[in-house]
Parts: structure tokens; sequence; C-alpha cells
């Protein structure tokens, strides 16, 4: 098959090297230095959907499997869809999942999906009534619509939550998807990311993931798009059973009931409460990242025929296999990440790593020389698989220190916070 893989970070990079692994070839756009080992690069941004749409007509492309959420929200895959072209990734209204907090808060609850309770604010007073209301030991401040992962604050005062509110709706930090904020009770827990494909009527839940959402070790410090991902989780069978059908269900059925065809990936951040309850935190309507770092790097069998078959409507289930093995990603970030990363660096001992580590690219670019350079906050997913966790941490950890990059940020404690809830 000849595939179409819209964007240019760590994502598409994962995606793009399965997909090339499993025989197809790979165009995408805009791709990046690492993906272009793989693929065929062309320079069409994200954000022009017509040029994209375009393309994958002129490509003869079977399939598009769109990365990032931004094109997914603004309706790509519905343009390309126009077009009588397969496309894995859901049309404008079921992205909304992800577009709009609001939009999913009130989803959840029309459909009795378990999650924290909460409140809508358009201003400063409704804002402070629902902190007031809603604090009880902590309180989560979320931006409406897309703020690049980075528009949750997790607050563990009243002042601090009003203080999120404010940066938010005043200062409007993160522009207009900060005009309306929920505020929703904190679930204290341990959180897991569960990512599931679907072909609008059938699921096929791919193994779970734990995230490292802040920048230093401990898990402190602001929250970033990720620093760091393990897969499997420590869920067990009979959790991952409940977060089946207790969420993904009854979201999918949820979804129909709207009258919403949703084909592409349902990404759950989950929260486990200490009586072992799993609570939907959010969605997201795409692969994660990076999350799908490692789950590309255990998947066994062809991933492309099963994302052409969601893109159909015809997915085949159970058509995919997992490596027994554990794998962990550590992301090797910019300096001044992730309030204002430092772009420009040199990569340099790439070429020296183990060869069974994979150096997944999310922010690179080549410069006027040819040298390659850091391009973004999170540049590198540096991803390596072990019978232990404690054996692929030791990979991943000993590529990264292998790597040159001035400033470079790393936490050392990915995957370190044991096998047990």
């Amino acid at each position: 098959m000849k595939i179409l893989v819209v964007g240019g970070g760590g994502r598409e990079h994962a995606l793009a090297w399965r997909l090339a692994q499993g025989g197809h070839t790979v165009v995408a756009a805009p791709g990046n230095p690492g993906i272009e080992q793989v693929a065929r690069c062309v320079p069409i941004g994200v954000d022009a959907h017509e040029a994209l749409a375009q393309l994958a007509v002129d490509e003869a492309v079977d399939l598009v499997v769109v990365g990032p959420e931004a094109p997914l929200v603004a309706g790509l895959a519905d343009r390309i869809r126009a077009r009588g072209v397969p496309t894995f990734g859901p049309g404008a209204a079921g992205a909304q999942l992800e577009g709009s907090k609001v939009y999913s808060k009130q989803f959840f609850a029309r459909h009795r999906i378990p999650t924290a309770p909460f409140a809508i604010a358009h201003s400063l007073e409704e804002a402070d009534a629902a902190i007031d209301r809603l604090f009880h030991g902590g309180v989560v401040v979320k931006a409406d619509g897309l703020a690049a992962g980075k528009g949750v604050v997790v607050a563990a005062t009243p002042d601090e939550a009003r203080a999120a509110a404010r940066d938010m709706l005043l200062a409007r930090r993160f522009g207009d998807a900060g005009a309306t904020v929920v505020v929703e009770q904190k679930i204290v827990g341990r959180e897991v990311s569960v990512l599931a494909l679907t072909d609008g009527t059938r699921l096929e839940v791919l193994p779970s993931v734990e995230d490292h959402k802040t920048i230093f070790d401990g898990d402190v410090g602001p929250n970033t798009g990720g620093m760091g991902t393990v897969s499997p989780s420590w869920v067990s069978d009979d959790l991952a059973y409940r977060i089946r059908h207790e969420i993904l269900g009854p979201t999918l059925r949820g979804l129909a009931a709207d009258g919403i065809d949703y084909r592409g990936v349902l990404y759950a951040g989950v929260m486990i409460d200490a009586a072992g309850a799993p609570y939907l935190l959010e969605y997201n309507c795409r692969f994660g990242d990076p999350e799908t770092q490692p789950v590309m790097a255990r998947l066994r069998g062809d991933l492309g025929s099963v994302l052409l078959g969601a893109a159909k409507g015809e997915m085949p289930v159970a058509a995919l296999g997992w490596d027994a093995r554990v794998a962990v990603c550590v992301v090797v970030a910019a300096a001044g990440y992730p309030s204002n990363p430092r772009t420009g660096d040199p990569i340099t001992g790439l070429d020296t790593i183990d060869r069974e580590v994979l150096a997944f690219h999310a922010g690179t670019a080549r410069a006027a020389d040819g040298t390659l350079v850091s391009s973004g906050g999170r540049v590198l997913g540096v991803t390596a698989c072990g019978v232990s966790v404690d054996q692929a941490r030791a990979k991943a950890y000993g590529a990264v220190d292998a790597i040159g990059l001035a400033g470079k940020q790393v936490r050392r404690d990915i995957g370190a916070r044991g096998r047990r809830p």
C-alpha cells in the first residue's frame, strides 16, 4: 500500500517507521529528518488543508493517516474523505472530543461516562465560585480549546487555581483557547493512557501506556506534552476490562447516538483512584506523543491494513500482536522547555547509539549546511525494549547519554514508579 502520513513530529516518525516496517510505501507531509529515513517527505505543512487533500489525490495513495490534533479539529479528515481517499482520523465533529474540553465534559456527563465533577466558567467570577465549590484537596483548571497539551493546571491550593483561571481568562495565556475554562475536582490516583483504534463500531484497544508529564523528576514542575513513557503499564487485566467497558465502549455508543461516525484513535487519559475505579480525565482524538513511540516499538502485525480497515468502516479485530518485552521512551527536550524552548542547537551522537534503540525525531531540522539541529521543545523520543523495565530503561538512558545537545533536559526517572498502582 501507499500511505500518506500527515505531520512532522515524534508520533508521525513512529507511525511512518512502523508502516514502512510493514512493507508499505510511505509519503509524509511535511515530515522531518528522521522520517525522511523511512519515507519520502513533501514540504506541505499540516495547516495547508487543500494542498494536503490534493497531494493525497495526486499521489494516488491508498490511505491517509492524520497525526496532529489541530488539522483534525479543523476538519482535514472530512476534506480528504470528500476526495474519495480513505482516511484514518475523525472528522471535525468527532475531533471536538479533544478540541473542546467543555464539549467533552458535557459528552461524558450526557453518556454517563465516569469523570470528575466539573463546572464550566466563562468569567473569573464563575471560575472563583467553581473553585470554592469543587476544591477538595486539589482542583484542576483546563483551557477549553487546544493548547498543545499545556492548557491544564493541577492546583494544590485555591489561590493557585484562581491564578491559573486568571492566567487563562484575563491574561489569555492560551489565546481564544482559554476564553472559557473547565474547573474540575481533582481525582487523586495514578494516571494511565489507553489508546484504541475504531471504525465507528469496533474497538481495538492497544496496550496501556504510562506518561510522565511534568518537566522534572519526581513529578514536579510545570506540565509538558510528555517527558517519557512506559508500555505496557502497570494496569491489570481486570482494570483494562473496566476501562474498556465503562469508558471506551460507552464512548463509542455515545458517538453513534449523537450521529458521529468516528474512524480513528480514541486516546483516553484515565485516572485510577485509591479504590481502583477508573475516571476519564479527557480524550485526545489522535495518537499520543510520546505514547505512540513505545506502542509502535512493540507492535507486531500489519498496522497499515488495520488502519485502512478502520478508515473504511471494516476494521479487522485482533489482527495485531505485541512484543512481550517492555518499551521505555525517554524524551530529550531542549533547553528552556516547556516555557521558552531554545532551537537551532546541533544534535550529535545519533550514529553511535545501539542500533536496537530507536531515536524518533520530534523537533529536529536540517540547518543550511546540512547539520541536524533542534527545532522544537521535545527534540527526540529515545525508545528501547527490554525483558524488564530496568533493562529497557538502561538501554534508553545509555543512548540518551550518547546524544549531544547543548542544555538538553531529560527526566531520569522514566519507568521508575514501579509496576503497582
